[in-house]
């Protein structure tokens, strides 16, 4: 992450003829917004002097209390070279709010993340290095130009073209995000007909959290402008896998030394990465309204689609909810494969982070819990439970009351934040059950 000064950032605009920026930020929910602004009003917007109404965004203030400031972080400056046009180029800035009083926004998830790494740097543990791995699907575009579910091809895992047919929109994306300083690691068609993944390098938590929001909008764009829809939901057919968002998380030390890996452990496991591992078990059903926060979340989360159900964890079963990667010494991590890409990534990683700390420094090395090797998926309930082995909540009807029931939630996300997403979530929830669906109206009509 570069650190850019003003003067820079002003030079570089000019250097690089922006005539247009926009200062983005994200509501509860995880959504994009931004203010828009001409290249005029860059030096203004750079000493914190953009102002914004609160009051129509998801989670923010009331209207009495609309007037919020955006302060840009210098070190998102980025030109996009794929958009702009004749008048010039088009730059952005991600933005944390602050409130009329030149106070922090309690509500800012952004801010909320920040919140728990201040308290990591604190503990004095280390550094939290974080690799997202969102896949999405592409779907066509009708003539009336809403979104299809016809997808792209018929591919699956590995193929290339011509089965592969989303194989040039993925090239294409990759290299937009290279242009943008991405270090792609790897690209290609997922198990699902056209369903796709692309892979970028690992970063601190913050910046990884940026990048991924960064890495939706370029997805979203290159598709578009190739005709095709890009979307994260987590399941959008029925009977073939879902897209998740496989957040890979290690601890790093002052010098880069990684936290996780023991040469002297038979898993080549730290006690501190147990630990971590513990912590987040513990609460992860509490978790899941956040990682995974839409009614169509948890139709992902059924057996056979090899997305994790139960809450445990392994270094090699695929249907565990926490799994450890083969590569050991600096690459040893934590893979949290529940997550998806509807989630906001800065409270995700909050409330991750503040039970994977939980766990640091409230459980004591006896109370580890213990990987499981059993194909969890042909056990019984009976026999999960006598392992000690939860299911993750099957709706999100069940996971607001567990959220609801988890102190550290509230102590994370701040009561301003904590209650705006529930009632969110609540409004979703009701909004769906009340709905007839075609499969009760096949299933019961003539009955």
């Amino acid at each position: 992450m570069k650190k850019y000064t003003k003067a820079e950032i002003l030079k570089l605009a000019k250097e690089n003829n922006v005539s247009y920026v926009r200062l983005q930020f994200s509501d509860i929910l995880g959504t994009i917004k931004a203010v828009e602004i001409s290249v005029s009003q860059l030096n203004d917007a750079l000493d914190n002097k953009i102002m914004f109404d609160g009051s129509s965004v998801e989670g923010f203030v009331r209207i009495k209390e609309a007037d919020m400031f955006l302060h840009p972080d210098y070190s998102t400056w980025m030109v996009l070279p794929f958009e702009g046009n004749e008048y010039g180029k088009v730059a952005r800035l991600i933005c944390d709010v602050y409130t009329s009083y030149g106070k922090p926004f309690p509500g800012d998830p952004r801010q909320i993340l920040k919140r728990q790494l201040k308290a990591m740097s604190e503990l004095g543990i280390g550094n939290l290095d974080v690799g997202f791995e969102p896949e999405f699907f592409l779907f066509k575009i009708q003539e009336d130009g809403k979104p299809s579910l016809d997808p792209v091809d018929q591919g699956s895992y590995f193929d290339l073209s011509p089965i592969d047919g989303g194989e040039y929109i993925r090239r294409d994306i990759a290299l937009e995000l290279e242009k943008l300083g991405f270090v792609i690691q790897t690209a290609h068609h997922e198990v699902a007909p056209g369903q796709e993944e692309i892979n970028f390098r690992f970063a601190h938590a913050l910046e990884a959290c940026d990048n991924v929001q960064t890495f939706k909008q370029v997805v979203k764009f290159i598709a578009r402008k190739h005709g095709y829809l890009a979307t994260f939901m987590p399941k959008p057919i029925a009977g073939i896998n879902g897209s998740g968002m496989h957040t890979n998380c290690s601890i790093a030390s002052a010098d880069g030394t990684n936290l996780f890996y023991d040469p002297n452990d038979p898993m080549k496991l730290s006690i501190l990465a147990r630990k971590w591992i513990t912590g987040i078990l513990r609460h992860a059903r509490a978790m899941a309204a956040i990682t995974n926060p839409t009614v169509n979340s948890y139709k992902r989360l059924i057996p056979g689609y090899e997305a994790p159900c139960y809450v445990c964890w392994s270094d090699a079963n695929r249907s565990s909810m926490i799994r450890i990667p083969a590569s050991r010494g600096q690459s040893t991590r934590t893979e949290l494969r529940h997550v998806d890409g509807t989630c906001n990534p800065y409270l995700a990683l909050a409330v991750i982070l503040a039970a994977g700390m939980d766990g640091i420094k409230n459980v004591k090395d006896e109370e580890v819990i213990a990987p499981v090797y059993d194909n969890i998926f042909s056990l019984t309930r009976e026999q999960r439970e006598a392992q000690g082995i939860p299911n993750l909540p099957e709706n999100l009807k069940d996971a607001l009351k567990e959220m609801r029931g988890d102190p550290l939630m509230l102590k994370v996300l701040g009561e301003h934040a904590y209650n705006k997403f529930l009632a969110a979530k609540d409004i979703e929830w009701e909004k769906y059950r009340a709905l007839i669906t075609p499969w009760e109206i096949d299933q019961y009509i003539q009955r």
